[in-house]
């Protein structure tokens, strides 16, 4: 594609929030051409949201504070001209979409702003929106029976109803699974090349902006340090890595192996990369082992949402189900498949319609949640959601003092360490940022001491970075608990900490397995709308030994090296 004028500049931008000592924004100067499909990355606090913001002009217009510099869109310059104005020619979903969702059908959402802005062909433009996203056979519904997926993609339909020449999005798969994952990219794609929509993302997953995105622009310290093609961003391995960002799973392998530049950004060009490997020994699929006696065991559970009503909904569907000790289970599949009910019902937060649930063999399926919290604990998804005091080291020891636990300042001692939270612990959880509430989330559920402890979306709206980190207090917790369920969306995190993944859809359970025999079943993957990680796809694809993760290939890919001949190094 050949790039047209400028449709963002920025000029020695700086901006500071009020009450803040340090600038978020310092001389920041940048182009952003028409026609472009740019990722926007950088570390957390590099100012990548508060950038964007000023694209539109809700900087300066509605978050005040010290503003310096110049921002042009299309132009016009951002700082004279209102926001409402602006929004003719740039379209912004948020990472909190459903806040944007204001009326209470499909159809009805996807008309507002152009009715809003007076236009005649409101309606018209309404239904192109959904059909571009793929809502036109849910445009009469009410927006809280859409599912997650579905409400993301609404949120991207209104913002482009306006046609507009610009599009902002903000982690637009920070929530998704794999399957609605792709199927926003796709769109992005799509209105992108069919409609000559300038898309700009923020993104943390490197993979998705290899397959999509033209051009990278890295920030740090509220500076562009750099902008490139996507190819050549995406293999300056250390600028990224010395910031917390992960190049695609390839990517990695191929830095690590110091094979010559460039570098595969894609897992076709890595297969292409790595076709002469030495590495050919037939792979070896595993089995689950033999299952202990159960600490839960679910019988023909179901439940069954407004049962009294004509509109009444099946969300769990004859889940029969085993938890054993020592088994860090996944429970995973795509949006609404039924994860997060499940988890609250092994919880006793909500109740199962019919079935029976056992606890080491004991019938509890109608006690309180009170009772069973001797037994099982759970971790919100939002961590807010469990902070009750004013300091980290008051909510971790609220749970060792209501269980009288003998020294219990001890305990919390070894927490504060082992979850990193020492330097933290006077500060008050919610004030914190979403890695820091999660590792306090995360040594709460410790500190409940329950048998059996339960999570849901560990992961969700953390940078790779993060990730990463929680992965490993995951496997801290083994300490602590006998048993771990996630429900989850990463299939990262799936393939290098579960021991056994259990597939959901539409309330069902489709399969319950390894992750090894899971992600080699396409039609189980397709009909739970999950994907396998990119280095098991490559894996697969090269016919080598199953690898969960970059090191464990890189390692295998080494010794078989010894033997054999050496791919491509540089």
């Amino acid at each position: 594609m050949t790039f047209r004028k400028p449709l963002i500049e920025c000029r020695d931008l700086t901006f500071r929030y009020p009450g803040e000592e340090h600038f978020i924004l310092k001389d920041l100067t940048c182009t952003i051409d028409e026609g472009e499909f740019l990722a926007i990355i950088g570390g957390n606090g590099s100012g990548k949201s508060t950038l964007c913001k000023a694209f539109n002009g809700l900087i300066p217009h509605f978050y005040v504070g010290d503003y310096m510099g110049q921002v042009k869109l299309d132009g016009v310059c951002t700082a004279t001209t209102d926001v409402a104005t602006l929004s003719q020619s740039i379209g912004y979903v948020y990472q909190d979409f459903q806040n944007q969702l204001l009326r209470p059908t499909a159809i009805e959402d996807a008309c507002f702003m152009p009715l809003n802005y007076g236009l005649d062909d409101y309606k018209e433009r309404g239904l192109w929106a959904l059909e571009v996203t793929g809502l036109l056979d849910v445009q009469d519904e009410f927006i809280w029976r859409l599912s997650g997926g579905q409400q993301h993609l609404l949120a991207l339909a209104s913002a482009i109803a306006m046609r507009p020449k610009l599009l902002v999005i903000d982690e637009p798969i920070a929530q998704l699974d794999p399957h609605h994952a792709e199927q926003i990219y796709e769109v992005l794609k799509k209105l992108h090349t069919d409609y000559g929509i300038t898309i700009i993302v923020i993104e943390h997953h490197t993979d998705f902006i290899a397959n999509y995105c033209s051009h990278v622009m890295l920030l740090d310290e509220g500076k562009v340090l750099w902008k490139k093609e996507t190819v050549g961003a995406l293999n300056c391995v250390e600028d990224l890595l010395a910031r917390n960002i992960f190049p695609p799973q390839v990517t990695q392998i191929a830095h690590s192996l110091q094979l010559a530049q460039p570098y595969p950004v894609t897992l076709q060009q890595a297969i292409q990369t790595f076709k002469t490997s030495p590495w050919k020994q037939q792979p070896t699929v595993h089995h689950l082992p033999t299952q202990s006696t159960p600490m839960v065991q679910l019988n023909n559970i179901e439940l069954v949402y407004n049962q009294r009503q004509a509109n009444n909904k099946l969300v769990l569907q004859n889940i029969s189900l085993k938890l054993c000790q020592h088994e860090h289970i996944a429970l995973v599949g795509n949006n609404g498949a039924g994860k997060s009910t499940l988890l609250k019902v092994i919880a006793g937060i909500v109740r199962p319609t019919s079935g029976q649930m056992y606890i080491r063999e004991q019938l509890i399926t109608k006690a309180a949640p009170e009772k069973l919290a001797q037994d099982v604990g759970f971790i919100f998804q939002n961590p807010e959601e469990m902070f009750i005091e004013d300091s980290v080291r008051k909510e971790i020891s609220f749970y060792l003092k209501s269980r009288k636990v003998d020294n219990y300042e001890i305990h919390v001692d070894e927490l504060l360490k082992t979850f990193e939270l020492v330097d933290i612990q006077d500060q008050d959880a919610r004030l914190l940022s979403g890695g820091q509430q999660r590792r306090v989330s995360l040594a709460i559920g410790a500190a409940m001491r329950p048998k059996i402890l339960l999570l849901d979306e560990p992961t969700a709206n953390l940078d790779i970075a993060t990730k990463q980190h929680v992965l490993t207090l995951l496997k801290e917790l083994k300490k602590y608990v006998q048993t771990i369920v996630i429900a989850t969306h990463d299939m990262e995190l799936v393939a290098e900490w579960s021991s056994r993944v259990v597939v959901l859809s539409n309330g069902r359970i489709l399969a319950d397995d390894t992750s090894e025999r899971i992600f080699q079943n396409h039609s189980i993957m397709a009909a739970g709308h999950i994907s396998a990680p990119q280095i098991v796809q490559l894996t697969t694809a090269l016919e080598v030994p199953y690898c969960a993760s970059v090191s464990l290939f890189i390692a295998g890919y080494l010794q078989q090296s010894e033997r054999g001949v050496h791919v491509g190094m540089g």
